[in-house]
Order: C-alpha cells, then structure tokens, then sequence
C-alpha cells in the first residue's frame, strides 16, 4: 500500500529561516557591538588594522556559526518549552562560534597589530546574550500570557511546601494551556522561606497560617507537595487543612520525584487512608522473596480485592507458576491482563472455578501441584450472609474443606488461609464460618504433612463491599452519607499493607498458627465518614448531611482480634502476632460438620443454630433492640447534631 506523503510543514519553514535570519544579524551585531565596546564606542578611535580583519572574516564567521547552532539542535528545538539541556547547547554553540571566531581572525590580522584580546570575550558574551534573548523570550513571553490568564482562574490554589517538588508543580500550572488553576499563595514551615518567592509566588507562613490565608485568599483547592513527609506530620497537616473547607490533593509518593514523574497529571485526592497517622508497614522482602521465588503459587478468589493484591506481590518475587483461581470471569480476566502486561515474562495460568466443586478442584490441584496456596475465596459481606447463610456455610467451610484436603493429597507445602477479625466472638453468621475455616486447618495441620495456617485482620481500605467506596459513592450523588450507628468502630488498614504481612505470615508459618495482624488503634466509622466529606471540599451537614441507619443484621459495634482463650506470641515483625490454637474435640468437631454439611445441602432453616453448637463463641442476634423506634429515634437526634455542628 502506497504511503501517503506528509503535507509540507510550512511553519516550520518560517521559523527556522526567522531564526537564521536573526542568527545572521546577531554575528553581525555581537562582532561590530564587541568592538565600540572595547574601545567606548568612539568610532572614530578604532583602528582600520582591528576593524578590517572583523569585516573579512564575518562571511565565513557566519557560515560557521549557523553550521554550529545547526549541530547544536538551536533550529529544532521547541523553544516554548525549554529548559537546561537547550539552555546548556545555546552556550556551548556560542562558545564555539566563539573560539572559530578567534582562530579564524588569526589568519586575517596584521601580523605586527593583533586583535585586542578582550574582544573574543565581549564577541562571545554578546553572542550568548543575543541567541537566549531570541530563543527564551517566547517562553518568557508565554508564561507571563498563561500567569495573567490563570489570574483569572475558576479555582484559586494553595500550595503546601516550598520545596523541589511544589517548583515543578508550580511551573506545571503556570505554564499548561489547560490549567483552571491560580496558585495564590505557598505554605512551608521552614522561616527561612518566608516572604519568599517560587515562580513569583510568595511563601505566605507555616502551617499555621493555612485556615488564615485560605479565607483571605478565597482558597478552593490546597495541594500538598510534601512528598517525602511522614504519614503522622502528613496527618497534623490535613487536620488543619480540614478546617478550610477546600478541596485536598497530594502527591503520591517521593518515587515521582526521584523519577522527575512530578507533575499536574499525578496529583491525587487526598484519601481517607492519609489520616490513619501511621508510616506504611515495613515487612521483610527478602524473607517473602525466599519462600515465594520458584515456586508454584496459587491463589483462591485471586480475582478479589485481597487476593488480587495477592497477585500483585507475589508476582513481583519471581514465582515459578503463579495459578489464579476465581467463580467470577470479569475479575480473573481484569488481574490476567493487568499481570500480563506487567510481567511479560510470568508463568500466569488463570481458572474459573469454584471452590465448592470438589472434582474441578481435586483435578487442577493434580494438574498443577502447586506449592503455596493462598486462599481467598470466601462470602464476606456479613448482611448478605445473614439472609442466605447456607451459602455461607456452603461457600466458606465446605469451600475451604475442599481446597485445603486437595492441597494436603496433593503435596502442598503450605495452605495460607486468609481470615478475619468477624471470626472473634462472631455474631454474625459470615464470621462464624471464617472461625469454622480455622478450626478446620488447625485440625488438618495435625494430620497431614502440609502446613495450614491462618492470617486474621481487620477491614481492609478501599476493598470490595469496604465502607469507603460506598461513602465516595454517596458523596459524589450529593449526599446523605449513611453511617449505621454514631459509635460504632472498625479496625483498618490498607489493602497492601494487609497483603505484605500475609505473605510474611506465610513466610513465618511453621503450621498450625492463627496468625493475627496488628491493626493499629480502631477508627470510629463516623470519623471516616465525616473527613471523607471534608476532603472532598464539602462542608458536614450543610452539603453533605450524615444520616444514622442502625445496626445492619449480624453486625456489632466493634470488632475483637483475639478470643479469650488465645495468647498472643511475638514474631520479628511487631506487626504479625501468633494466636495460641483452642484444644477442640475432633471427633465431635468432624461429627459436626457432618450434620452441618447435610443441613447446608437440604437448606435447613435452622443452620445458624447447627452453626452455633460448633462455634460456642458465636451468639447471633437478630438486632430487635437496633429497630426498636427508641433506638432509631436516638440515631435520628444523634445525626441532627452532628450535622448542626
């Protein structure tokens, strides 16, 4: 097929041949400018011998310096958007046209009358000057255009910090084409900043300024360009920030800037998990890395919120095979491709299955033998389970059952469970299994030469049926935001942080353990609810009210990491702790689940109390006094004065 031919680019024509022309007359200029200069521009003291060899020479002075410029790319960059490296060219060429021009002259001056030395260093000084004045004045040009257009900006912009990072986001800003933003004023806590300027935009104060000059300002939005700050002072800086009804947006993470990745396009909003006052969780890479690489991985629900983050990491430690298993296609399909592009070189094999079936497992366990298996698969939304808790019973126990006696006739080195803190003193049916699931590999541990383990956490940032989404959701439609109970709390942390210390807990295991993650302190659901609505620009019951729905089924105030009867042994992470396994009658357990099984197949009405002859510690409640109209009334007037505040 015959290609078709570029039309001629005519512009570009008449900028290179506009610059050449003001190249010539430049030459012209610096060498004849050099020479009243030398001698105080009496023009009738400077001398024929000095002044003809000048004039001869300037033709080929020319024609070498254009060639030069040329070399040096200064008539194809694109001048608008120049920075050091042209800047760094631009001297080098006037340099060198400079040091030709010296040589050249000693061919054409009196032998006995030399050319002044000081006029090669005025040439070149002029030379310099005259070139970055042609080529910097567009750019000067257009980001005073862009500084007067921003001016008048829909959105009036703080930033915080007055480091590396905030220049690159400032000058960003002030010179797109696209950007709604007038940045009015700078916040940093070093004083020898203050009063100061970056980009002509002055260092207002400290952090304890910022409520102050978002008033005077009329601040909309504050960027926090603090990349390398810590999550607690990152904390104290958006509480502040929280009082000023702006809009919060932040970098990442201080890889941007190492990377010189800093720019407009990669701010975020300021998340929930910002205000959770703690550094991520270190874990050990190297200890994850010698238990994970080479070997062949599979993941249960590897589709998930947990067990595609599972993925994530594990494929980032050289696993021999790594085998995602998941019932539901669109998610196996979105990490399959997601791991594919990323790592093109990844043994990845991705199966729909369920966990349920006994012959589909039993076949790719044989088929695969895989060495570690993580299993997240599981129902974990506990009102949903409340109404169909068969299927819990069916999909959690019986699931974890199946794939945990495939993994030990199969030769599986270990078989990572992943738990839940619902599991402690359950009083829903959802945390009552997840507590079944762990007494059923405790019990295996001691039977087969497999090693089974548990990891037990909180609720998990932004995962699957979490509380954020659904808050940014509503949000996002203007409100109400729904908030169960005013006291009611929650243990959390983020989704990698979570996944990190399974693996560690894996890599830790020697069988037999509950391990249990250190969630840090419980954060009050209604406090996420409310920062959630401050950062995102709206002020608490006035754009965005909070309405109180009560206790959904099966769900209690707060939440437990640890029952009575277990102890907590220390591991080399102070993250991860070792729950003592519960004696347990084995007979009767198995015994036990024989008749739950069959009440599960039959749809026994009665299976949350099968459920509850297993699992002593689980006292399901039906929430009457939730949905008694004294307590709906409490909630009511408790929401009416959070929003009047």
């Amino acid at each position: 097929m015959r290609k078709e031919k570029e039309p001629f680019n005519y512009q570009k024509l008449y900028r290179r041949t506009g610059l050449i022309i003001y190249d010539i007359i430049s030459v012209i200029v610096a060498s004849y400018v050099a020479i009243l200069i030398r001698y105080e521009f009496r023009i009738g003291t400077i001398p024929e011998h000095f002044l003809n060899p000048v004039t001869t020479f300037l033709p080929i002075n020319i024609l070498m310096t254009l060639l030069v410029f040329y070399l040096f790319k200064l008539y194809d960059s694109l001048w608008a958007y120049a920075g050091e490296r042209e800047l760094q060219n631009l001297v080098m060429g006037c340099v060198l046209s400079g040091v030709l021009n010296a040589i050249g002259l000693q061919f054409f001056k009196s032998e006995d009358q030399p050319v002044p030395q000081s006029y090669y260093f005025l040439y070149t000084f002029l030379l310099i000057t005259l070139i970055f004045a042609s080529r910097f004045s567009y750019r000067f040009l257009r980001t005073q255009k862009h500084r007067a257009e921003n001016k008048h900006n829909s959105k009036a912009v703080m930033i915080i910090g007055a480091g590396e990072a905030a220049n690159i986001i400032i000058k960003d800003i002030i010179t797109s084409n696209f950007s709604t933003m007038s940045i009015k004023c700078i916040i940093d806590d070093d004083t020898e900043k203050w009063g100061k300027y970056i980009q002509g935009i002055r260092v207002v104060g400290g952090r304890e300024r910022i409520v102050e000059c978002a008033d005077l300002y009329d601040i909309d939005e504050i960027i926090v360009a603090m990349p390398s700050i810590s999550r607690q002072e990152l904390r104290k800086i958006l509480d502040i920030c929280k009082n000023t009804d702006c809009k919060l947006r932040s970098l990442p993470g201080m890889y941007q800037l190492v990377n010189g990745e800093v720019n407009v396009s990669r701010l975020r909003d300021v998340e929930v998990e910002d205000l959770l006052g703690r550094d991520p969780i270190a874990v050990d890479l190297d200890s994850i890395a010698g238990y994970v690489s080479g070997k062949t991985v599979m993941v249960t629900g590897g589709g998930g919120s947990i067990g595609s983050e599972l993925c994530r990491q594990i494929a980032q430690h050289s696993p021999k095979r790594l085998i995602i298993v998941d019932i539901y296609e669109n998610n196996a399909y979105d990490i399959q491709q997601e791991l594919k592009t990323k790592y093109q070189d990844l043994d990845l094999v991705v199966l729909i299955a369920s966990v349920r079936n006994t012959l589909r497992i039993n076949t790719i366990f044989e088929t695969y033998k895989p060495d570690i298996v993580y299993h997240a698969a599981a129902h974990k939304h506990v009102p949903l389970m409340e109404d169909s808790p068969g299927e819990a019973i069916k999909n959690n126990v019986f699931g974890t059952w199946k794939t945990a006696m495939a993994a030990a006739m199969n030769g599986t080195r270990k078989f990572v469970l992943i738990s839940t803190d619902k599991a402690v003193n359950p009083t829903n049916v959802m945390g009552a299994s997840k507590r079944i699931c762990e007494m059923i590999v405790q019990t295996f541990n001691k039977h087969y030469d497999t090693e089974f383990v548990a990891v037990r956490f909180g609720n998990v940032l932004g995962s699957n049926g979490s509380v954020i989404p659904l808050f940014k959701k509503q949000i996002m439609a203007g409100g109400p935001v729904t908030v169960t109970d005013p006291n009611i709390i929650r243990y959390f942390m983020t989704i990698s942080e979570a996944v990190s210390l399974v693996l560690q807990a894996g890599a830790f295991a020697k069988g037999g353990e509950i391990f249990v993650l250190d969630m840090g302190e419980p954060v009050r659901i209604l406090d996420l609810a409310e920062n959630l609505i401050k950062l995102s620009g709206f002020k608490v019951g006035e754009d965005i009210k909070i309405e109180f729905t009560g206790l959904r089924p099966g769900e209690k105030l707060y939440e437990e990491m640890l029952m009575d009867e277990e102890g907590l042994q220390d591991t080399a992470n102070k993250m991860i702790h070792i729950g003592k396994p519960i004696e347990l009658d084995e007979m009767k357990f198995f015994s036990e689940l024989e008749r739950l099984h069959k009440a599960a197949r039959a749809e026994a009405p009665d299976i949350k109390m099968l459920v509850r002859e297993i699992v002593t510690t689980y006292h399901p409640t039906d929430n009457e006094e939730d949905k008694s109209a004294e307590h709906m009334e409490a909630l009511k007037k408790a929401a009416e004065k959070i929003n009047e505040e």
